[in-house]
């Protein structure tokens, strides 16, 4: 795991010495001395000080100085070799985080390596401070940061995330703090107040250590009721009086007081629709291409990483990996990486393409959740584009121990919960045969796809030819699902337009409202918990807030908490957004969550998860793509194709953009009979029940009738939910240690949850 941390102190002077951990002038019954990070590498130090947490590599971390004359100067903060340890980290605490990897501390506190804290704060006094640090994979040159840096002292900010790659951007001008997230939310940041002033780290559960935090059970609640809802969800974490910054936002800290503010600009419903054109959509998917290329170049123009043969890393082969599942988004990556100027795409026999400089392409063949046909053509496919020379194509088996429930008691603790953590083996499996730096497709669909609710933004623009395709889609879908082939003509396009219609004439508070009053009635009948296939569960998001699938096995108790939460959000002002570009921003948020789960559950030693697809320059790039294109329903394979024929890539396989839903399905359900035994054990005595939020028994025989194949594929989702916020709710109460140090040896280090889980109470 690897975070960021810092604070902003509403006092001028030194908070904290960050060598000896004291704060001078403590009031009464404070502790003597500041904690500090386990295992951190200080960027800069007092009176805000910054440090980065976690097996870093030294070029993920770049700060650049501003001097008091105008002038800028860079240096790399992570310069020195990193010494990992996986076991009790820095000073003995056992596991903090995760699996405990870090760097080694020095004495009190000091890192090893790269920048100790002896050299003080750069820049002169606190208020000539100008200094910015990009920590994560940026594709910035040291020149366009010196650059970013001197237009962010002159009030622009939005263009410090418009950098190709993934990061997080710190930039401090004063006494005044500006951290800015991602627009997907797959680098969040968090926040706190602490110690008069706002702590800040791009991870929640370090924040929730340093306050000694609770469990929000009211949060859990929401996060299985609604978790794809930000009116139940608000900017609260599973941890009391942690905060998260919502995508698409920046901390802005002034002397320890937080304030939160959007970066991109909003359009305005008065506006209206803007008509577009052909050359508007091929424009826009050339910014798609170009935006993905860069993005991509980004992970190929980084130094190659070796992983140590002697550690514990030696799984990972070094180089640029990429997986290659046949669908459309990680065979776009992949084919994209190959054929770049660059190291990866060597043609076999040139010097080096036996050191990593091939590009990895890596198939996973799940052989234990049987043969499906959409399935088989997807390996197929898979196969005939790994043929290529540029590519060196690897399949990896599959069997009963790679299937989803697998090794539940293992595996480390992440952030927060998700639904990756049911299936975070079967996924280490594949990515250990991976590259160092691995390129997946994640986020593709939420980017590129039409959520069902943007059929309501086409009514308010008075677009209603645009909805012909869809509809006749879901009517093929439909029929072949097994309606009735006379009424299924007739039948689907009305109730599709009508659900559409209603959406678009229902206002946001009256929709919000709605929903709070159908949790209380425990009217599930719009989640798509039920079935209905493609249908269904387009219909079922045709509205404002949409219960998840878990949602109908929670508790009245825990309903109610998350419909007073609807309530309080349908009283506060309006968002001036169209109902299916709210939900569709709500939709990758939270996929850009699951991402940041699995990449934290799925970790492989010595490795890095790419997603380009959630970087910002593609998020952007993709929200420029016109809604009469989005909502085809081929638009993401036929956008990517088009991206890879502008690439210089022709020849794709016969069914491309297929896909095999079906697949995924059957493994769940393999997978939970196969472990149906240990999921039981769980449930026997589960932590949710003593939380109040669901009840023992009837959970149990929902899985028991789930691992015999009873309900639908939302029923299985909603299953999983269930597992993975226990498996969650486990592994943090059996934590040992902190994220942070304090040295006192009559008191012991601050952790989160200390007090265990507290009964929800309304």
């Amino acid at each position: 795991m690897r975070w960021l941390v810092g604070w902003s102190s509403a006092t001028a002077g030194p908070v904290t010495d960050v060598r000896t951990g004291s704060r001078p002038g403590m009031g009464p019954g404070a502790r003597g001395r500041t904690p500090l990070p386990v295992g951190a590498q200080l960027l800069w130090a007092e009176p805000d000080p910054l440090w980065v947490v976690g097996d870093w590599r030294p070029d993920e971390i770049r700060v650049v100085h501003a001097d008091a004359g105008g002038g800028t100067y860079a240096y790399g903060g992570g310069n020195g070799a990193a010494a990992y340890g996986n076991g009790s980290g820095a000073h003995g605490n056992g596991a903090a985080y995760g699996d405990g990897y870090g760097y080694r501390g020095g004495p009190n506190g000091a890192s090893s390596n790269g920048h100790g804290p002896g050299s003080g704060a750069y820049g002169g006094a606190p208020h000539s401070i100008a200094r910015l640090a990009i920590v994560g994979r940026c594709g910035a040159s040291d020149s366009e940061l010196r650059l970013g840096l001197v237009a962010a002292r002159g009030g622009a900010l939005r263009h410090l995330t418009a950098w190709s790659g993934s990061y997080t951007a710190v930039l401090q001008l004063g006494r005044r703090i500006t951290v800015l997230g991602d627009l997907a939310g797959a680098r969040p940041v968090f926040h706190t107040r602490w110690s008069g002033g706002t702590a800040y780290a791009t991870a929640a559960l370090p924040l929730a250590d340093l306050i000694e935090a609770g469990l929000d059970v009211t949060h859990l609640a929401a996060l299985l009721a609604c978790p794809d809802s930000p009116e139940a969800l608000g900017d609260g974490t599973p941890y009391l009086g942690v905060r998260r910054v919502p995508p698409g936002h920046a901390l802005i800290l002034r002397d320890g007081v937080p304030d939160v503010s959007g970066y991109e600009p909003t359009a305005s419903l008065a506006v209206g629709h803007q008509p577009t054109s052909t050359a508007d959509a091929a424009a826009a998917i050339d910014g798609i291409r170009d935006a993905l290329v860069d993005a991509v170049r980004a992970r190929l123009d980084q130094a190659r990483f070796v992983p140590d043969p002697t550690g514990e890393g030696d799984g990972v082969a070094p180089g640029i990996g990429a997986d290659l599942s046949g669908g459309s988004a990680s065979a776009t990556l992949a084919l994209l990486a190959a054929g770049l100027p660059g190291n990866p795409g060597l043609l076999p026999g040139a010097p080096g393409s036996l050191a990593g400089e091939r590009l990895l392409a890596v198939t996973f063949n799940d052989l234990a959740a049987g043969g499906f046909r959409d399935r088989d053509a997807e390996l197929e496919r898979a196969r005939a584009m790994g043929g290529d020379p540029r590519l060196r194509h690897v399949v990896v088996p599959g069997g009963a121990e790679a299937l989803p429930y697998a090794d539940l008691a293992g595996g480390p603790l992440t952030d927060e919960p998700g639904p990756s953590l049911i299936d975070a083996e079967r996924n280490r499996r594949r990515l250990a045969a991976g590259g160092a730096d691995h390129l997946i497709g994640f986020g593709a669909r939420q980017v590129l796809d039409a959520h069902p609710a943007r059929l309501a933004d086409l009514l308010m623009d008075r677009r209603r030819r645009h909805l012909v395709r869809p509809v006749a889609a879901l009517t093929r879908a439909d029929g072949a699902a097994g309606g009735h082939p006379a009424l299924v003509p007739f039948t689907v396009p009305v109730t599709v337009y009508r659900a559409a219609r209603r959406l678009a004439r229902t206002p946001y508070q009256q929709g919000v409202e709605d929903a709070a009053a159908r949790l209380l009635r425990r009217d599930f009948g719009g989640s798509g918990a039920s079935g209905g296939g493609p249908l269904g569960a387009s219909l079922a998001a045709m509205t404002w807030v949409r219960p998840g699938p878990a949602a109908r096995w929670l508790t009245g108790e825990a309903l109610a908490e998350v419909s007073v939460r609807l309530q309080d959000a349908a009283r506060r002002p309006w968002p001036m957004d169209r109902p299916g570009e709210r939900r569709a921003r709500a939709a990758l948020a939270r996929q850009a969550a699951d991402f940041r789960t699995f990449e934290q559950a799925a970790a492989v030693p010595s490795q890095r998860l790419h997603a380009p697809f959630l970087d910002n320059q593609v998020v952007r790039a993709c929200l420029a793509l016109p809604g009469a294109l989005r909502v085809r329903p081929t638009a993401r394979a036929d956008v990517l194709r088009e991206v890879l024929e502008g690439a210089g890539v022709r020849e794709l396989p016969a069914g491309w953009g297929s896909g095999s839903p079906g697949a995924s399905v059957a493994a769940a359900r393999t997978g939970l009979r196969a472990s149906l035994d240990d999921v039981l054990d769980l449930f026997e005595a589960p932590l949710l029940a003593d939380a109040g939020l669901v009840d023992a028994r009837m959970v149990r025989g929902v899985l028991a009738a789930a691992a015999d194949g009873g309900g639908s594929a939302a029923d299985l989702d909603g299953v999983g939910e269930l597992v993975a916020t226990e498996v969650w709710l486990r592994r943090l109460l059996a934590r040992r240690g902190s994220c942070w140090w304090t040295g006192a040896e009559d008191a012991a280090e601050p952790r989160a949850v200390a007090g265990g889980v507290q009964r929800l109470s309304l």
